[in-house]
């Protein structure tokens, strides 16, 4: 059983919990209606009043809300609390369009961190450790999500952010580091590293928290072996708040999610239906306690499945699976949202053609990809130095676009397999999802 940040939370009855879900739902529908324009305009459109919902069994007939609507109403339309409440945003990754900006209120923030900080005891972290904090910091959610649950919890935190492997290294033996957060493909890279060093037995890490990024089980079991540690999956999305919108517990077979401040739903992502628990579907989530940004029925295009079977840690939050898929075509590589228009809208404005193939793959446990694009006829006489050139430039607007590096190899006309149907853009050989 346990440990817990806050047992009386994470152990309650189902009856508390849909207690807890129905007040603060009545209340932050009511609240967004009255302080949103745009949620109260697409309420109004499907004919919903605050009125109409009156527990977690009226969730239904609220509209959905997506990215597109972020990106719509971006930056401050969706805001329920005026800016001089604000003290912080966070922002996504991916670069389609307008970026997706949440904000946060003092509360949020705390909240949040409360969050994080229940995911970091739940794989045994106390005052007495030390949590080494690998995530990238700055717009990114991951940094300062787990940097302030290590806080919360009392843990001597390591702001260490992203890359600088020998420093990371160092650190992690000078100050005998036991809770290690980051993605899991750093996580990898750091075990083989510390390995090589011949540094193995100077490790002291006991547990490592990982997301934002998809992983397998191999990938756990491997990272687990290099490093001798547990480690935990944690789920969460910038949107709804960031890391430890759901965390593992010792029994790691799923995700508690934190259901007093989350209601999960997971419904047909072609008819919007809602799915019986236990079914594979789209996840939807509804925040009832966010003050500045609060989002009612996000779809996150994440396949997963809910299970409320008894935990042996104790913990009576629902849970989901690891993600399964998803159900748009984005794509997440190193921990950044891809999504092929990005990769064409670069491919055109360079000159090349519509006729492409995007290869994700994982070598050493480390994301790659490789973008293949026909050049036209007229370009292909062109001698080998003029191509090479017209790659690195590739390159370049793809880093630029897509915040991370992308191979780029430049083919002859009409040497990529047509299909009769719908164009194979994506060859992905991770294998990523099962299930």
């Amino acid at each position: 059983m346990g440990p817990f940040y806050q047992e009386e939370i994470e152990t309650a009855s189902r009856e508390q919990i849909l207690a807890w879900q129905n007040e603060r739902l009545v209340k932050q529908v009511r609240n967004v209606y009255d302080n949103v324009e745009y949620y109260r305009r697409k309420m109004d459109e499907k004919g919903v009043k605050p009125e109409d919902i009156q527990s977690v069994e009226d969730l239904y007939k609220l509209p959905f809300l997506t990215k597109d609507d972020l990106r719509d109403a971006y930056p401050y339309g969706l805001m329920a609390r005026p800016l001089s409440d604000c003290v912080r945003i966070q922002s996504t990754s991916g670069t389609t369009g307008r970026r997706v900006v949440a904000f946060y209120t003092q509360h949020d923030v705390d909240l949040w961190e409360e969050c994080c900080a229940r995911a970091i005891t739940a794989v045994g972290g106390t005052k007495e450790d030390v949590c080494q904090v690998c995530y990238g910091y700055g717009l990114f959610t991951g940094g300062p999500g787990l940097n302030g649950g290590s806080h919360k919890v009392g843990c001597l935190t390591l702001p260490m952010s992203s890359g600088n492997t020998d420093r990371q290294i160092q650190f992690m033996i000078d100050l005998q580091a036991t809770i290690l957060c980051c993605t899991p493909s750093y996580a990898a890279y750091l075990g083989e590293s510390i390995i090589e060093r011949g540094l193995r037995d100077q490790i002291r890490l006991k547990a490592g928290i990982f997301g934002a990024e998809a992983w397998t089980e191999e990938m756990r079991h491997d990272i687990e072996q290099k490093l001798g540690i547990k480690a935990y999956d944690i789920y969460g999305l910038t949107e709804i708040s960031g890391p430890g919108v759901a965390f593992e517990c010792s029994a790691q077979n799923g995700m508690h999610i934190n259901e007093d401040h989350f209601i999960a739903e997971v419904i047909d992502p072609a008819t919007g239906e809602v799915l019986p628990e236990g079914s594979k579907g789209e996840l939807v989530f509804t925040s009832i306690t966010k003050e500045a940004f609060p989002l009612l029925r996000y779809r996150t295009k994440d396949i997963c499945i809910l299970s409320r079977e008894k935990c042996s840690c104790g913990r009576t939050h629902v849970k989901m699976t690891k993600p399964l898929g998803r159900s748009d075509d984005m794509l997440i590589v190193k921990g950044v949202n891809v999504f092929p228009s990005q990769i064409e809208t670069v491919l055109l404005q360079k000159g090349l053609t519509s006729n492409y193939q995007i290869i994700v793959d994982r070598v050493n446990h480390s994301d790659t990809i490789e973008v293949k694009v026909e050049i036209t006829p007229e370009l292909f006489s062109d001698d080998m130095s003029t191509l090479s050139a017209r790659e690195k430039e590739i390159v370049d607007a793809l880093k630029s676009m897509l915040g991370i590096y992308a191979k780029v190899s430049i083919v002859e006309p009409k040497s990529i397999i047509r299909s009769e149907g719908k164009a194979v853009r994506v060859i992905d050989r991770r294998n990523l999802y099962k299930g």
